[in-house]
C-alpha cells in the first residue's frame, strides 16, 4: 500500500492525458496538481500544520492510530529522495556521518540531562525534567529529512546520520534515561529496537520498489508531488500531538506559553551549538545537522513507555512541535543566503 501511494502518482501524469478526453484527464489531474502546488508552499505548509492541528482538535483524535504509518510513509519518501552519489560519497568517507551520530546519540543526552541534573530540575520540576530527558535521548526525527529536503538542505547527510542514530538509540536511550531517571523509568530495548529496525528495513525496501518501478529520473522531475504528499503525512502525525494544546492554554495559558518559551529555547540551542561544533564542514551541512539534532522523536520514547507520561509531559510534547515545524519557515531567509541549492 506503501509502494501504491507513491507510484501511482508518476504514470498517472503520463496516462491521464491519453486514456482521458480533456475534460476528464483535467478532473482526474485535479488531486496531482494540488499535491503539487501544497508543494510548491514548502515551509509555509509545514508551518501552517501546526495552527491547522491545534484548530481542529477532532482530526487528531482520528488521526492519532495512524501515527506510525505516517512516520514510516516520510521515511520511505527520504529514502526516495537519496542521492545516490552523495550517499556513496559519505560511505566511503564517514568521517561527517559517524561524528555527526556520536554528538546526537551520545553528547546530547549526557550534556542535556546533566545541565538539568546540576540545574535542579528534577527536584523542581520532576514533569518537566521527565520531558527533557526523553527528549535528549530519543533519536532524530524521522521527518528530518524530509524537512531538510522541503529546506533545500542536504537530506542525504541528514538521512544517513539518522539512521545510525536511530539504530543506536535501543542501547543508548535505555542507558542514559536510567542515569537520569532511575528505576522510575522502565524502556525494553528489545521492543524498541524490534520496532526500529520494522520500520527502517520496511520503508527501504517500499523505497527501493518504488525507485525500480517508477525510475530515478520521474522521482527527481516530480520532487514538488513527493514534497506536497509529505505535507499531508507530516499533517497526520502533527494534529495527533496537538489535539489537546488549544484545550491548555485556554485552563492555564501562562503554564502553556512557559513550556513554550522552553521548547524553543532547548531547539535553538541544539542547533546552535551543533552548528558551531560542525561549522567546519560548511553552512549547509552544519545547518542541516544542528536542525536534525533539534528534532528529537520523542513520540517513539512515548510508545516505548506505553504512553504513562505525566500530563506535563504530554503538554511539552505537543508544545514541543512549535519549533520543530515553525523554524523551517524561519530560518529559509538565512539558508537562501548561505547555501547554495543542493
Amino acid at each position: 500500500m506503501v509502494a501504491v501511494l507513491f507510484i501511482i502518482p508518476f504514470p498517472l501524469l503520463r496516462l491521464i492525458p491519453k486514456a482521458m478526453s480533456p475534460i476528464l484527464a483535467k478532473i482526474a489531474a485535479a488531486p496531482v496538481h494540488a499535491l503539487v502546488w501544497l508543494g510548491n508552499q514548502g515551509t509555509r505548509a509545514i508551518a501552517a500544520l501546526v495552527f491547522f492541528g491545534i484548530a481542529i482538535p477532532p482530526a487528531g483524535r482520528l488521526l492519532k492510530p495512524y501515527v506510525t504509518e505516517a512516520i514510516f510513509l516520510l521515511l520511505c519518501a527520504s529514502f526516495l529522495r537519496v542521492d545516490l552519489k552523495l550517499l556513496r560519497d559519505y560511505l566511503r568517507r564517514p568521517g561527517l556521518v559517524l561524528a555527526a551520530a556520536g554528538w546526537t546519540m551520545l553528547a546530547v543526552p549526557l550534556i542535556a540531562g546533566g545541565v538539568w541534573s546540576l540545574a535542579g530540575l528534577d527536584q523542581a520540576s520532576p514533569d518537566i525534567y521527565l520531558a527533557l530527558i526523553l527528549q535528549a535521548v530519543a533519536s532524530p526525527m524521522m521527518a528530518a529529512p524530509a524537512l531538510a529536503a522541503v529546506m533545500g538542505l542536504d537530506s542525504t547527510l541528514v538521512l544517513v546520520t539518522l539512521v545510525i542514530g536511530t539504530a543506536l538509540v535501543p542501547l543508548t536511550a535505555p542507558i542514559f534515561a536510567y542515569i537520569f531517571l532511575g528505576s522510575a523509568l522502565m524502556l525494553s530495548p528489545m521492543a524498541l529496537g524490534a520496532k526500529l529496525l520494522a520500520i527502517l528495513a520496511g520503508s527501504l525496501v517500499a523505497a527501493s520498489v518504488i525507485r525500480w518501478r517508477a525510475g530515478a529520473a520521474p522521482i527527481k522531475r516530480h520532487a514538488r508531488l513527493i514534497d506536497g504528499i509529505n505535507v499531508l503525512v507530516l499533517f497526520v502525525f502533527v494534529s495527533a500531538v496537538m489535539g489537546n494544546v488549544a484545550g491548555e492554554f485556554l485552563a492555564d495559558p501562562v503554564r502553556v506559553l512557559a513550556l513554550t518559551l522552553l521548547a524553543f529555547a532547548v531547539f535553538f540551542a541544539m542547533i546552535g551549538l551543533t552548528a558551531v561544533i560542525f561549522r567546519r564542514s560548511g553552512y549547509g551541512r552544519a545547518i542541516a545537522l544542528g536542525l536534525m539534532v533539534a528534532q528529537r522523536n520523542m513520540g517513539l520514547m512515548v510508545a516505548a513507555t506505553g504512553g504513562a507520561l505525566p500530563e506535563t509531559a504530554w503538554l511539552f510534547l505537543g508544545l514541543s512541535q512549535f519549533p520543530i515545524y515553525l523554524t523551517p519557515q524561519l530560518l529559509k531567509p538565512i539558508v537562501a543566503r548561505l547555501v547554495p541549492p543542493v
